[in-house]
């Protein structure tokens, strides 16, 4: 059996992360995605990240994070002959997608409504901040930003230290994943009914799904969610300090697993039937989880609770969480032993899942700007001549 979407041509004119991931999650599962940037100012992604000799070398750590498996086409968008490259790749792409400001690409003469009208298979998906309509629609943000936006931020960290941002830029992989879920699909509803989508991803819609039961709750109740930081609404679902100052996440959240582990500790007088008895006495449960947990080590309390079936686990860092074997494991991460412009092996994620056969697989590595222009252009039937002639204009 082949991939899910070998055969499957995605053109990703994309930037930064959201975009670029969900073009990157079809790759893995195989399709062909040429990524198109602008030969002087390509994805800013190239030039970020944690490795500064990287991102002089426009390969830095963000892009390398989601671009394995592409293939790279620089064409200036603004030169007629630029736009006319994009047509005809549209006209043999399965995906299309874009994420610039709304209004854009439809300026260009590369909206949904010209390139569906070329390939009425095509599926078009364009990301944006706020949507392509809309009050707030031809405005423009980032993940920190659509974070204050949504509400998340308002409702993370502490009751005295709020609002607080995510730690990572949580919203746009979500978005990318929501995104590559949703071109599949339309991809799947295309081999229904013959016809392609158009598809409208919002980052402000995705951080309104991830806060899906806050929103239900707050619109039943008119209770706004609040930042309970480590300390959650019930005692034994909270963090506690251990003897050696480490901190346990406790994850005793329903009344079965409070049960058993009020058992494991001796303290069956803290059992609770309901959680208006567990809301009612959070207090004292605190107290005497606080006691508790100070007599052993957070690695002890990890292995004792959770060989007795209680959620546990003792907060590590990025370092010891990449070294734990479970990762390694379930085939997270790729890693390649070099990339052009890359000097030396470096480590990618990969999916967030397995398939039992012809499941996500990185096949190249990320590629180098404009790497694979005259091998696409001469695809699309472009001579060396006039491949020559565009690159003099700066058309790519």
């Amino acid at each position: 059996m082949a991939r899910p979407f070998e055969g499957i041509r995605v053109i990703d004119v994309t930037h930064v992360l959201a975009g670029p991931f969900a073009a990157y999650q079809l790759g893995v599962l195989g399709a062909d995605v040429i990524k198109v940037e602008h030969p002087a100012d390509p994805d800013q992604s190239r030039g970020s990240g944690t490795d500064a000799v990287l991102n002089r070398a426009q390969m830095g750590t963000g892009f390398l994070t989601q671009a394995s498996n592409k293939r790279s086409l620089t064409v200036d968008l603004k030169t007629p002959e630029g736009q006319e490259i994009i047509r005809k790749l549209a006209a043999t792409a399965d995906v299309f997608v874009e994420n610039y400001r709304p209004g854009a690409f439809d300026a260009l003469g590369l909206g949904y409504a010209a390139l569906s009208a070329l390939n009425p298979r095509l599926v078009y998906a364009s990301f944006s901040a706020f949507g392509q309509h809309g009050p707030r629609g031809q405005q423009t943000a980032y993940d920190h930003v659509i974070q204050a936006t949504s509400g998340i931020m308002a409702m993370t960290g502490t009751e005295a230290v709020h609002p607080i941002k995510f730690g990572s830029p949580a919203i746009d992989y979500a978005t990318g994943t929501m995104g590559a879920f949703a071109l599949s699909a339309a991809l799947f509803q295309r081999e229904r009914t013959g016809q392609g989508q158009r598809i409208d991803m919002a980052m402000l819609d995705v951080a309104m799904i991830l806060m899906a039961s806050h929103l239900t709750g707050y619109l039943r109740n008119g209770r706004h969610p609040k930042p309970h930081g480590n300390k959650q609404p019930h005692a034994t679902n909270s963090a506690y300090a251990t003897s050696d100052g480490a901190l346990v996440m406790l994850g005793a959240s329903n009344l079965r697993q409070q049960k058993r582990l009020w058992t494991v500790l001796e303290r069956p007088d803290l059992i609770k039937r309901t959680n208006e008895e567990r809301d009612a006495d959070r207090d004292r449960e605190e107290a005497a989880l606080n006691e508790i947990m100070a007599t052993r080590t957070a690695a002890e309390w990890e292995d004792y609770l959770q060989s007795r079936h209680v959620p546990a686990a003792r907060v590590r860092q990025m370092r010891e969480a990449l070294d734990d074997p479970q990762l390694a494991s379930r085939g997270v991460l790729h890693r390649h032993d070099g990339a052009p412009g890359v000097e030396g092996g470096f480590t990618v994620p990969l999916a967030a899942f397995t398939f039992a056969h012809d499941g996500p697989r990185i096949d190249a590595p990320p590629p180098a700007l404009g790497q694979h222009t005259d091998a696409i252009l001469g695809e699309l039937g472009y001579t060396a001549p006039e491949i020559s002639a565009l690159r003099a204009k700066g058309v790519v």
